[in-house]
């Protein structure tokens, strides 16, 4: 399956403003609140009318204004799995199940939702009712409804955000099974870079309704290219730069001039990752008096105090930092680690 998509749509002082084309595998949509990607997902599913635009999966126009194309919901063929799960509260498990399958495919929808339920592990609740279920049987019920109908298009709104994090883990590995046999398009939508990173093969990066950057996972990560871009995906050194020529900056939040490995081009940020910043001699190396030190489970993540208003974080693990703790510390921002954005 292949997605294409390219919508409009105003809400108040808000405008999206979406383009993306994917294919099998899964997308995620990566993003703060209120970037629009719920929104995005309405759009494609048809809860919602883009202002303007086209929609299309493989070779069928699910929108289209020119052409006054609007297929139903019912007629989409996609599967949107709600943050709340929308349950029926009146149903039991199995005919939560079975009121997902299409009318003109009542016979195998009841084989498929049987085999869902044995799948899913929740067989034996077959006669129970939502409230009678923890938060990850509701999801399991909720997913088995979406698959059920056998969808072209899989559309995942948080899928873990109304659970707490050990059961989150726990259901993301079993998610993460589903989406991969699943061997169609998958949308999904989350503000956890971590999430998003073991669950998808391609992140699209939204802000303030639209898409800065999308491509494969590794390589948003490794090179964001936006600063929205790098918050989103964990960079916390970020600063303002002046560009003095096209390998060389300086970052005025910190007051060190910089060598880089990539041209400069128009970038208006530098940033480096916070385990990027290395211990040791080399270009770009300064010597910073340590500051503030905050314990992570597993690491720290040392404040280190620069010429100018901003101190650069560096995360390093807890025993490595017991061998080399000191007042001040002689470290390198290697040129090939540090990233230039665009604003």
């Amino acid at each position: 399956m292949s997605l294409s998509l390219d919508i409009e749509k105003r809400l108040g002082d808000f405008r999206l403003q979406v383009q993306l084309k994917t294919g099998d595998g899964v997308l995620a949509l990566l993003g703060a609140s209120g970037c629009g990607k719920t929104m995005t997902l309405k759009c494609i599913a048809g809860i919602e009318r883009p202002d303007r635009g086209r929609i299309v999966v493989d070779d069928q126009v699910l929108f289209d204004f020119e052409k006054h194309i609007d297929l139903t919901p019912q007629r989409r063929r996609t599967g949107l799995l709600f943050q709340n799960y929308a349950l029926f509260p009146h149903m039991t498990v199995e005919q939560n199940i079975l009121c997902g399958t299409r009318r003109d495919d009542a016979g195998n929808g009841r084989a498929r939702a049987e085999a869902i339920m044995e799948r899913f592990g929740i067989a034996s609740l077959r006669r129970h009712y939502p409230h009678q279920l923890s938060g990850g049987q509701q999801q399991r019920v909720a997913l088995g409804r979406i698959l059920v109908s056998a969808p072209d298009i899989l559309l995942l709104d948080e899928p873990f955000s109304a659970l707490d994090n050990h059961l989150r883990f726990q259901l993301e590995q079993e998610v993460r099974h589903i989406l991969r046999d699943f061997h169609k398009t998958v949308i999904l939508v989350s503000h956890d870079r971590e999430e998003v990173f073991r669950l998808s093969d391609e992140i699209a990066v939204m802000n303030d309704g639209r898409v800065e950057v999308c491509g494969p996972k590794a390589a948003v990560f490794a090179d964001p290219k936006t600063k929205a871009a790098a918050v989103l995906t964990g960079c916390r050194n970020i600063s303002p730069l002046q560009k003095l020529d096209e390998h060389t900056v300086l970052a005025t939040d910190w007051g060190l001039t910089l060598h880089t490995a990539r041209p400069v081009g128009d970038a208006a940020y530098v940033g480096l990752p916070m385990g990027d910043l290395r211990p040791g001699e080399g270009e770009n190396s300064f010597r910073l008096n340590v500051g503030e030190i905050l314990e992570n489970p597993f690491s720290q993540v040392v404040a280190l105090r620069t010429p100018g208003r901003e101190a650069l974080l560096w995360e390093v693990d807890r025993d490595r930092w017991r061998a080399l703790a000191a007042p001040a510390l002689q470290v390198q921002l290697p040129p090939e680690k540090l990233l230039l954005l665009k604003a």
